[in-house]
């Protein structure tokens, strides 16, 4: 049983949707050429990840031959290991994220799904800058975008400068149904609106989970897992410090700050 669908945005290129865009519930999607299949990603457990795999073959015969990795995130790479014929390209630092983040999460933090059997594939192939590549999750559509492991600041650029001149008029966000170039300026505004927060928590000394805590959410109240707010707050705080854009963050501190925010409770997750 297919847990997404397939949506067909060009000649020979598809999407594969997931709902509801939720905690590791993503959007991957693929290319078809004669001599195989280019997959954007994979999912976050064996079952998604084999559903996916079932979805291609009701397009095309043509196998998997090359795996893009857009981040490390695990609803994005833990079902990696399931193309295995793939050549898996990534950033060296997606390489670096995927063999030093625990595959499943750790309990605690998130509630319990059935990951099934994971196995760790990082991307074999890397680069640092002789590669483009247009990255994955830049959009959240009916989500709330979530910058803890990336850059606050870097997002806003890479949205103003690469993906707004691009002129796309159907956009397959890293979660959430296929959308249209609105959702950038949706984007932009809650990432502002994180660098606003911040300002003026760190201005008044209050920690990221207090400033959380003060904020109004305003008209980001009603997006999915409203609790990211406090991961992104933990990114901009370092930012306003001087750090570099993808900074090592303190991980454990600011999901535990997650959980404290969401009442204590593990958050919600469905894969």
């Amino acid at each position: 049983m297919s847990l997404g669908q397939i949506r067909q945005v060009s000649e020979d290129i598809y999407a594969y949707l997931q709902p509801d865009g939720s905690w590791y519930i993503n959007n991957t999607g693929f290319l078809v050429s004669a001599t195989g299949v280019i997959s954007v990603d994979a999912t976050s457990t064996e079952r998604r990840t084999r559903a996916y795999l079932g979805a291609i073959k009701t397009v095309t015969d043509q196998p998997v031959r090359t795996l893009v990795n857009t981040h490390h995130h695990g609803d994005h790479t833990h079902g990696n290991y399931l193309m295995s014929g793939a050549t898996i390209i990534g950033h060296e630092r997606c390489r670096e994220g995927i063999i030093n983040t625990p595959m499943p999460p750790p309990p605690g933090i998130w509630s319990e799904v059935d990951w099934g059997h994971l196995e760790p594939a990082p991307p074999f192939l890397t680069y640092t800058e002789g590669v483009t590549l247009w990255t994955g999750d830049l959009l959240f559509n009916g989500g709330t975008p979530f910058a803890l492991q990336g850059s606050v600041s870097g997002w806003i650029e890479v949205l103003e400068t690469v993906l707004r001149p691009l002129g796309a008029q159907t956009l397959v966000p890293g979660h959430g149904p296929v959308c249209g170039p609105e959702v950038i300026d949706e984007m932009l505004a809650y990432l502002r609106f994180v660098q606003r927060t911040a300002r003026e928590g760190q201005a008044a000394g209050l920690t990221p989970l207090d400033a959380a805590r003060a904020t109004d959410l305003g008209e980001f109240k009603d997006l999915l897992d409203s609790e990211r707010i406090v991961g992104n707050l933990h990114r901009a705080y370092l930012e306003l410090a001087g750090a570099q854009r993808g900074a090592p963050v303190d991980l454990a501190a600011a999901l535990g700050d997650m959980v404290a925010y969401n009442g204590g409770q593990p958050l919600s997750c469905h894969a």
